[in-house]
């Protein structure tokens, strides 16, 4: 463990490294098939890639069962709210506004409720991250077009999921004693809710169209797998908040992404927003 209110210079790139597996894996629910059934491929590739790995870690102790559960349910509200944003937006519109509210949110909870201690350096990085976000939130979307109310609000919804589980697995990986077991667990419990909510909504015929791409998906769970497993074990050696707000540096690499694979405009706004997203990250990481 850190010191209080601190973060490990290999906790900081690894979380680092994180986000850019974060990044990589929303990038993949873009292609050409239903947000929804991507969603779902990936969600259920991680409970494959996991299963092993739980039969070599074994369970979590029974402490950490609510948690996994709350994570669980939790996780399923994300990943319906984040596939219909998907659907309705630019990834480079709703992933700013999904993930950068999160840290914002997270910081509170994580200062109320679990007493982390942070520097004033680290709250004011964590402002400063927030504040490149909303604005490429408010300007930075295609055309310079107003987002949808629809699509803005799914994507708060998903900012909202993200805080919630985000400390409830913090806690919840602190008190299994083994991050390992803990995340095990959590992938393959996760993946069955989105698998029958997916069959009962489609069918086994609406479905179809996922076999077409199912190394995408594998490769998209190995990624979102990867990405959140180094988050489960940061959060047990640094502040949760801190850890929440380094790995919402998937913002620059989710931007980068949409600029030069999926051809989505830069704009002025948007690389302001990248430079104070930066400065953030700087101060959380000198102060």
């Amino acid at each position: 463990m850190s010191p209080p209110g601190t973060m490990a210079l290999s906790v900081f790139f690894a979380v680092l490294a994180a986000a850019a597996l974060h990044a990589g894996w929303n990038a993949l629910i873009k292609i050409k098939l239903d947000p929804f059934l991507a969603m779902t491929l990936v969600c259920v590739a991680c409970g494959v890639i996991a299963l092993p790995a739980l039969l070599i870690t074994g369970l979590p102790r029974l402490a950490a069962w609510p948690w996994v559960a709350a994570s669980v349910l939790i996780h399923f509200g994300y990943y319906l709210s984040l596939s219909e944003a998907y659907r309705r937006a630019d990834m480079s519109q709703i992933y700013p506004i999904a993930r950068g509210s999160a840290p914002l949110i997270t910081a509170c909870i994580s200062l109320l409720a679990l007493q982390d201690h942070m520097s004033p350096g680290n709250v004011a990085g964590i402002a400063l991250l927030g504040v490149g976000v909303v604005l490429i939130s408010l300007r930075g979307h295609r055309h310079r077009m107003a987002p949808s109310r629809a699509a803005v609000s799914c994507a708060l919804l998903t900012a909202a999921t993200i805080s919630a589980y985000t400390v409830v697995d913090g806690i919840g990986a602190r008190v299994s004693d083994n991050v390992n077991a803990y995340a095990a667990a959590l992938f393959v419990a996760d993946a069955f809710p989105m698998l029958i909510f997916c069959l009962w909504r489609k069918g086994v015929r609406g479905i179809m169209p996922a076999l077409g791409f199912l190394l995408p998906g594998l490769a998209g769970g190995a990624m979102s797998l990867g990405a959140y497993w180094i988050v489960l074990w940061a959060m047990t050696v640094a502040p949760i908040a801190l850890v929440a707000a380094v790995r919402e540096t998937s913002i620059l690499f989710g931007g980068l992404i949409a600029i030069f694979i999926l051809k989505e405009p830069l704009t002025r706004v948007r690389a302001a927003s990248a430079a104070l997203t930066i400065a953030g990250l700087v101060m959380m990481r000198l102060f």
